[in-house]
């Protein structure tokens, strides 16, 4: 396999189609090898429009979905990012090299180290990879609140914790929904008490465990 002409045509073919214009993000995905962070026996599918599987169940985000959420997080060189969901490293790696500081939680011990030597392999510093469950939030290494969250699994509801935890200006980026109905959403800190809410595009994506479950009492 010619891997720059596959990972060429997967920009072209499957990133632009999907709203993906910032030159910067697409430049970004030539920089960023994604091959060196899919585990071994799928590196053939490295650039396929496609999940694909991890370790303990989990898998990577498609392509264009994690090139999508890049763009509309729009992080600037002073911001700190936290990641929900480690996986591979490889969100974890696009992140970084946009952020000043990325903090990324993995619950599984084993994707957790996955994603460190994935990171270290590639030269990313920047980067803090904690195990700890974050589907509820959380603020624990001194950089909350942070200037973006970005959520790499999907969630029933979004917890007001995630509200709390971004600065005014700051963004929210999740999947939220229950199968088969998800949509991942910009959700921007406008001021102290307000929020708005963009809804960018439906798709169906794994939830994290231990999701906050919504209430289904009808008064």
């Amino acid at each position: 396999m010619n891997i720059e002409k596959a990972r060429f045509n997967m920009i072209e073919q499957q990133i632009r189609p999907w709203d993906v214009l910032d030159q910067d993000v697409l430049d970004l995905l030539f920089i960023v090898k994604r091959e060196e962070f899919v585990p071994s026996a799928y590196k053939d599918l490295a650039f396929f429009d496609t999940e694909i599987p991890l370790p303990c169940g989990e898998n990577m985000l498609a392509p264009k979905c994690e090139a999508r959420i890049l763009q509309e997080a729009n992080i600037k060189k002073h911001e700190n990012v936290l990641e929900i969901g480690a996986g591979s490293g490889y969100m974890a790696a696009l992140l970084a090299y946009r952020a000043r500081h990325v903090t990324t939680l993995e619950i599984e011990p084993e994707l957790k180290d996955l994603a460190q030597r994935n990171l270290s392999a590639n030269g990313v510093t920047n980067v803090e990879v904690i195990l700890a469950d974050g589907a509820k939030g959380w603020s624990g290494n001194g950089h909350s609140p942070f200037d973006v969250i970005v959520i790499s699994g999907s969630l029933p509801v979004l917890p007001d914790a995630f509200l709390q935890q971004i600065k005014v200006g700051g963004r929210i980026l999740a999947t939220l929904g229950e199968e088969p109905v998800m949509s991942t959403q910009l959700v921007t800190r406008v001021s102290e008490s307000t929020y708005e809410t963009v809804k960018l595009f439906e798709t169906c994506i794994k939830p994290l465990r231990h999701a906050q479950t919504p209430s289904h009492f009808k008064f």
